[in-house]
């Protein structure tokens, strides 16, 4: 994966249009069917999310770390929420590994520590690599974001222990998000609103890939998923979820969490007043249809 350091609006913009070009044309006969003997979902609620310390070395001072899925202190793949006090400023410093996050609410500024501030709202997306000195600030009533990691754990160390990787930080404000409708991929079927927008794709052995859903207000349909896994983060709006295995209808608002394993089916909708945005990790592909 590539990382680009302090691009403009427009590079940014040419840089991602560019980048998508080859998740446009994946062909989509392995889609699932929406019959699923022994569905795999699960949910859960931001309500129900465990909160601690992100970095206990700072007491009180430390950010708050909810952790969705995997296990933020041992070696496996990791998402979590991470939540910032209005005026919070981090010293200086670096991560062992390689984090991508996107900004649910409020607004969080990721750069070095000698960088003009640039206040990322809602929406956005960053990548900061592993070894990189840099700083994080937020401001807000209430500020979070989600946070992933491949490998973990995930240490905050000193400056003076920073390496270079050869990769370099990512800022992409959400007014840079370049967005794909039914036109232009075949991942968003036919007489279809939502849209999407591939973020990031790791090397083809893995083919782990990172994009954005917006769904249209008041959507129903199904996002059909056949890859080996898929955690789902609500960043804006609301859901409304079905569980397949119980018939459980579920309101996941912003920073909630749904997921499966093998193929899938996920039956969703909006509501009728405002759209929502999900951010989707999946090894596969997606389809997004809307109820006939």
């Amino acid at each position: 994966m590539k990382y680009i350091n302090k691009i403009t609006r427009k590079t940014t913009l040419i840089l991602l249009a560019f980048g998508v070009g080859a998740c446009t044309s994946i062909k989509t006969e392995t889609h699932t069917s929406e019959n699923i003997e022994h569905p795999t979902n699960r949910v859960v609620l931001r309500s129900d999310i465990v909160w601690e310390k992100l970095n206990p070395a700072r007491g009180d001072n430390s950010p708050q770390a909810g952790t969705i899925w995997g296990d933020r202190n041992g070696t496996a793949p990791t998402g979590f929420l991470a939540k910032f006090k209005d005026g919070f400023s981090s010293p200086p410093h670096i991560h062992n590994v390689t984090y991508r996050a996107v900004v649910i609410k409020g607004l969080i500024h990721n750069d070095d520590s000698k960088a003009e501030e640039m206040w990322l709202p809602s929406g956005s997306f960053w990548i900061q690599p592993a070894g990189e000195p840099h700083i994080t600030a937020a401001k807000g009533e209430e500020n979070i974001a989600y946070v992933e990691i491949d490998q973990g754990p995930y240490l905050v160390q000193p400056t003076n222990e920073a390496f270079d990787t050869g990769a370099r930080p990512l800022n992409v404000d959400a007014g840079n998000i370049v967005w794909l409708g039914s036109k232009n991929t075949s991942w968003i079927a036919p007489d279809n609103q939502a849209e999407i927008s591939f973020l990031w794709e790791s090397d083809a052995s893995k083919g782990l890939k990172g994009l954005f859903i917006k769904l249209p207000k008041g959507f129903s349909g199904k996002l059909e998923s056949t890859g080996q896994v898929l955690h789902a983060v609500v960043i804006q709006g609301e859901l409304r979820y079905k569980i397949p295995q119980t018939g459980t209808l579920k309101l996941l608002d912003a920073g909630s969490y749904f997921s499966s394993e093998g193929k899938a089916v996920h039956t969703i909708t909006t509501d009728s007043e405002s759209e929502a945005t999900v951010y989707v990790r999946t090894n596969g592909e997606i389809r997004v249809k809307a109820a006939k």
